[in-house]
């Protein structure tokens, strides 16, 4: 049971997060949560992202880097351009009614390598992932993403975007973005056959690692990994491997895996005395505008993450 402070807290927020904290840690009926979401289009994160939207349907003139991208210097990766923007909208449970034709302008858009159209997607897996997700959630026609991923899957199960450049092992960062993106394909469709085995040789390189660590040392494969942050963008992390998990276990109606064990553990340690967890690094980049608090203060995204896996994991039904 959640208490009066602590939802206050999560309810004090961006509508964004607080649909998700009514639906899933307050058991609030649906009519209630989905008005809640029905605001993300009309105020705070979501209104501020949809105004700066390019009458081209793009964000910041370019498809995963904006028009004035370096590729040449130091600056970091920017979180500003179009697929991070419409990954964010559609996180935030944003209709795909609000964005009415930008699948359509979207088809003249191109990646950045080697000019390729838009839904076609590229080479990088995790791009992909994105773009499989972004076109399925706004109508436009990505199914031969579909069987891109699985053309592209490795022997062990997983994903690695450096498949181009020869890799035959997949990666922890890859291999979680393909899932997600197979998932969603998965509760867009219902067509659960198509994509199952791929999804489960995914996921069991995932479990078979304990979600985090090397087969061979047994070592925690990145320390990163273990850090809580939000939001996530490419990169790996234990808590959104867990809410994946999460999901897609109560989809497929199974039980949660024991080789998760551990990796629960850490999430709950990590729980402060007020039953927040902080918010542990950020990724450098330039964002349109920051949506969570700086690292080393509690964080709402992270607590709603948190607080979710943990009770599904120990079987406790919503307030």
């Amino acid at each position: 049971m959640i208490d009066t402070q602590l939802s206050d807290w999560l309810l004090d927020s961006d509508p964004a997060l607080r649909w998700q904290v009514e639906r899933d840690l307050l058991g609030a009926d649906e009519a209630t949560w989905q008005a809640t979401r029905a605001r993300v289009v009309l105020e705070g994160f979501g209104a501020d992202l949809l105004a700066r939207q390019d009458a081209d349907g793009q964000w910041a003139g370019g498809a995963f880097f904006p028009a004035d991208f370096a590729f040449d210097d130091d600056r970091p990766q920017p979180w500003t351009a179009t697929t991070w923007a419409l990954k964010d909208l559609r996180e935030w449970g944003v209709a795909a009614s609000a964005l009415e034709g930008t699948a359509e302008k979207l088809q003249s858009a191109r990646w950045e390598y080697e000019d390729l159209p838009y839904w076609g997607g590229e080479v990088d897996v995790c791009i992909n992932s994105w773009t499989l997700s972004n076109g399925l959630w706004l109508g436009a026609d990505v199914d031969g993403l579909v069987d891109w991923f699985l053309d592209h899957q490795l022997p062990d199960g997983g994903w690695n975007c450096e498949w181009v450049e020869g890799s035959e092992v997949a990666s922890f960062h890859s291999t979680l973005n393909a899932l997600v993106a197979l998932l969603d394909y998965e509760k867009v469709t219902g067509d659960r056959a198509r994509v199952q085995h791929a999804r489960a040789g995914g996921e069991e390189y995932l479990l078979s690692r304990d979600l985090f660590r090397r087969r061979g040392t047994g070592e925690p494969f990145d320390g990163r990994a273990l850090a809580l942050f939000h939001p996530r963008r490419w990169f790996y992390g234990i808590l959104p491997a867990l809410d994946h998990f999460r999901e897609a276990r109560l989809i497929d109606g199974l039980a949660p895996d024991p080789r998760m064990a551990e990796a629960v553990e850490l999430i709950r340690t990590r729980r402060s005395a007020d039953g927040t967890w902080n918010q542990d690094h950020r990724l450098d980049g330039d964002v349109w505008f920051h949506v969570d608090v700086p690292p080393g203060e509690p964080s709402k995204w992270v607590t709603l993450q948190a607080r979710r896996v943990l009770d599904w994991w120990d079987g406790t039904p919503p307030a």
